[in-house]
């Protein structure tokens, strides 16, 4: 790193000068990212953004799979540098390292970036279907608690999983690590929401078939798009009463207020990485966009066994929500990049909390035990 990059970075840090005067540093409109290479790989044959057009190491990023093209170990920018793309790879771990990775990279100034977490998930019927585009303003981390396997529960036990720090479900927890729950700018959700009303969802026949065996709850529903919760756990799970445990235990620790919607490997890891990075200033926790593709069902249908739908089942919609991601996400940036003298780049004022369970970035949460 050359000493003109060195001040460049301690002078955006102290928010003292504008982008443009360093020019050694990508400074990106969006950054997207994805979370496994599916996600990341739907990008590159969209016409509109080139993201292989620049391809710049940083240190810390997840190793590359074994065949994976291209590694995982590259940030992908366009050739303007205003569009970039993080591919985190799956679980907590990875996603958390290579988010910390970036916020802390000498290559970016990431201090106005839009970053758009764009993955799929499991959808609860319940609140929505498979195809459907669902953006959070929660993000709960749901396997940080205690588990009993349930075939050895106690007799007055609702659930094998309930909060640490408490004797049983359904106790609100004594005692908080700081990343069981997140909060965005809802304001720029409900914007971004309206953009993504606009996109042309894709679909197939098979997943139409599977949405009707829905039929009377909102699992039935034609694709849309949906303000909702997500969950986040390492663990790939199933089933109507796991279910019911994680839309307890997300009710519980935001005081009521979010929403158990879809459930997924990475959200609550890059948020706080991406929350260390705003600590630092590096980045700007206000501009975290969420969302999430349906890709199947959290549990089985009516007649279905729930080992099927854990590893057998094709619910038809894999390959389109990959698609949806992209649908919606073009239509996302190009409105950031279009907008971003008049809208974006001053940013969307929240009238909410954002940020963790303890206060970190200021302000009092309106969920858990308030600042630390």
């Amino acid at each position: 790193m050359n000493s003109l990059a060195l001040v460049c970075m301690l002078a955006l840090v102290l928010q003292n000068v504008a982008a443009s005067a360093c020019p050694d540093l990508l400074s990106p409109k969006v950054m997207i990212v994805n979370f496994f290479n599916p996600e990341g790989m739907v990008w590159y044959s969209n016409p509109d953004y080139d993201l292989l057009a620049q391809n710049v190491s940083v240190s810390g990023l997840s190793p590359p799979l074994r065949n994976t093209v291209p590694l995982f170990g590259d940030i992908h920018c366009t050739a303007d540098g205003e569009v970039c793309q993080l591919v985190t790879g799956r679980s907590e771990i990875n996603t958390a390292l290579s988010s910390l990775a970036l916020a802390f990279s000498d290559k970016f100034n990431l201090t106005q970036t839009y970053f758009l977490l764009n993955g799929i998930a499991g959808i609860n019927p319940y609140i929505g279907s498979i195809n459907s585009v669902t953006l959070a303003r929660f993000a709960v981390q749901a396997d940080m608690q205690y588990e009993i396997d349930g075939r050895e529960l106690p007799s007055n036990f609702s659930t094998g999983l309930w909060a640490l720090s408490t004797d049983a479900p359904g106790q609100f927890p004594s005692a908080f690590m700081g990343t069981e729950v997140f909060e965005l700018n809802d304001n720029l959700r409900r914007k971004i929401a309206a953009i993504a009303a606009t996109a042309n969802l894709s679909d197939t026949v098979t997943a139409a078939a599977v949405r009707a065996q829905w039929k009377g709850t909102a699992g039935a529903a034609e694709p849309s798009v949906i303000l909702t919760d997500t969950v986040t756990t390492n663990t790939y799970w199933t089933g109507e009463l796991l279910a019911e445990s994680i839309g307890a235990y997300t009710s519980l620790v935001t005081n009521g207020t979010a929403v158990y919607g879809t459930t997924q490997n990475n959200d609550n890891a890059a948020l706080e990485g991406f929350l260390r990075g705003a600590v630092a200033k590096k980045l700007d926790f206000g501009r975290i966009i969420l969302m999430r593709t349906a890709s199947d069902y959290d549990r089985p249908p009516p007649g279905e066994s729930i080992l099927d739908n854990l590893l057998y089942v094709d619910d038809g919609a894999f390959t389109s929500s990959l698609e949806n991601l992209v649908n919606v996400g073009v239509l996302i940036i190009k409105d950031i990049l279009t907008n971003w003298a008049s809208t974006y780049e001053i940013g969307i004022k929240a009238d909410n909390y954002m940020g963790d369970v303890m206060g970190t970035l200021g302000g009092t949460p309106d969920f858990g035990p308030g600042p630390a």
